[in-house]
């Protein structure tokens, strides 16, 4: 069958057909730059591999306590090299990123400390961690401080503002590489070096966290091969390669491993508790799969980026851009058109396609957010999905997708629905 009959029978028109086709065209060069990285990063994944012997052994369930699992701390072991840390906690009984960052945070802070985040506002479930919103549990309720320094209008770092703010209670650097909900750069691992250098020279002592959600296997090195004490994130998104289940990770100092394990499980026992119940062969499964699915997510948020921009919207970050992470934010400029696309994410999807996206309160939000994602482990951010909070200017975030072919067919999809919503080519 001809490739155009199946896109037909997938919804897709002709002229939209065509259009995304002349767009992919002027893209080849940014693609082959993209597989390159995912070879060098697949070869370091499979060296770690190699390098700590894995074997099937390593894939056994193990229930309880969890006592003398080789499978799960092994894993650890290959998240430490890969990721170039002392030391990785990587747990199924970590629940999401924002979990994974609480768990960084709450370990290495006590009362009367202080959190700066040197990029400007967190992303928006970490403000009730914080306690920016008040929150049962936050970190403002036990006595720690926050404040922040806003980034400079384009976008860098605003070092004599950083060097201000630091002060005797600083204790934990929060550095959020992704953008999250907002419209601003994400940050390179040479830029989060450099950040890193700085603040050290004003206070050699700080813990720096990175929250390295959406980023991991973008570039060839990770963050705490630039000096970051924590890098963390969660297993549905990047490093997951689309197979774990749930989970999170935190790579770092051992100083800083063992306070994140001890507030995990609790102090005593530390990583020596915390059974796998089965998860561990999609955990190194989807790790090892991880650099080429990241690579096709970042593919199709280029794809989206020329497709929209050529288009007339505003895109974030532009198509010509350095990306260092997966996500592309999209400027709809209305409701309808957010709905529009989320539509056609959610028709491109392996589950749920049938199901139409609408706004909703969602936990740790504080407007309504409209999401797309017909996935197979809920809440993958590295399968094809869109998000936003439903509010001025109508930006969605569209990331993922397993496959390339897979996050082409979405962004194609989307641009459809858009089209049947009016909108003109």
């Amino acid at each position: 069958m001809d490739i155009r009959e199946i896109y037909k029978d997938t919804g897709i028109s002709e002229s939209v057909y065509e259009y995304c086709e002349s767009v992919l065209e002027t893209l080849k060069e940014r693609f082959e730059k993209i597989d390159r990285i995912a070879e060098y990063n697949q070869l370091k994944v499979l060296n770690a591999f190699r390098k700590n012997r894995v074997s099937a052994e390593h894939f056994a369930a193990t229930s309880g306590y969890g006592y003398n699992d080789a499978g799960r701390d092994t894993l650890e072991r290959i998240y430490a090299d890969v990721f170039g840390s002392e030391d990785a906690l990587v747990r199924s009984q970590i629940t999401c990123g924002t979990h994974a960052l609480c768990v960084a945070m709450s370990a290495v802070v006590r009362p009367g400390d202080e959190i700066l985040s040197p990029v400007g506002k967190p992303y928006d479930t970490l403000e009730e961690v914080i306690g920016i919103r008040p929150s049962a549990g936050s970190l403002a309720e036990n006595g720690v401080t926050y404040r922040q320094a806003e980034l400079r209008s384009d976008g860098s770092f605003d070092y004599p503002a950083i060097k201000a703010a630091i002060n005797e209670r600083t204790k934990l650097i929060e550095i959020q590489r992704s953008k999250g909900y907002d419209s601003r750069p994400t940050f390179s691992v040479e830029q989060i070096g450099e950040l890193i250098s700085f603040i050290r020279s004003v206070k050699p002592e700080v813990i720096c966290m990175v929250d390295n959600c959406y980023g991991e296997f973008v570039e060839t090195k990770e963050p705490s091969q630039a000096g970051a004490d924590m890098v963390v994130g969660s297993l549905i998104k990047n490093p997951g390669g689309g197979l774990a289940p749930a989970g999170g990770y935190i790579c770092g100092t051992k100083e800083c491993i063992d306070l994140a394990a001890r507030r995990l499980t609790s102090p005593g026992l530390g990583r020596e508790v915390g059974a796998n119940l089965g998860t561990n062969p999609a955990f190194y499964e989807g790790f090892f799969l991880a650099p080429v699915v990241t690579a096709g997510a970042e593919k199709g948020a280029i794809f989206a980026a020329a497709l929209y921009e050529k288009l007339g919207f505003e895109v974030y970050p532009k198509s010509e851009t350095e990306r260092y992470d997966i996500i592309q934010a999209v400027t709809l400029g209305s409701e309808a058109y957010m709905r529009a696309f989320c539509e056609g994410i959610q028709a491109a999807s392996p589950v749920d396609s049938f199901v139409k996206p609408i706004p909703e309160a969602m936990p740790g939000y504080n407007d309504p957010v409209i999401m797309a994602a017909g996935d197979f482990v809920q809440g993958s951010s590295i399968e094809l999905s869109a998000d936003g909070p439903v509010r001025p200017p109508y930006q969605i975030y569209f990331q993922g997708g397993i496959t390339w072919y897979h996050a082409k067919v979405g962004i194609m999809m989307s641009l459809q629905k858009l089209v049947d919503a009016g909108f003109h080519l």
